[in-house]
């Protein structure tokens, strides 16, 4: 797939419980909620996350536990910006968009 020229906002987390890796997108749209945000995991890959509620059962994921995340993502075509702190302003840059695209419609 080819990549894609924008810089995709990415903070890597780990489960606390089994130490699964979740990237959380944070100013990407999940749903039209913009509480919601963009996630993705090896099993499921996309789906959509409230990111306070995956923050308080995670911890930042360290490189070598999501090298492999990583890697998957670049394969379909993201440019990662990597991140290891989530920003409540995120919320407000996913606000926009979901108004852009409903006056769009």
């Amino acid at each position: 797939m080819k990549k894609n020229q924008e810089k995709t906002k990415v903070i890597f987390r780990k489960y606390k419980d089994d130490g699964e890796i979740i990237a959380i997108f944070p100013e990407e749209l999940g749903t039209d909620d913009h509480f919601s945000c963009l996630c993705y995991e090896h099993e499921g890959q996309h789906s959509y996350c409230m990111p306070e509620f995956v923050i308080a059962f995670t911890k930042l994921a360290k490189f070598e536990e999501y090298a492999s995340l990583k890697t998957e993502l670049e394969n379909i075509g993201y440019n990662l910006d990597i991140k290891i702190k989530y920003f409540y302003n995120s919320a407000i840059k996913r606000f926009n968009k979901l108004e852009k695209q409903k006056e769009s419609k």
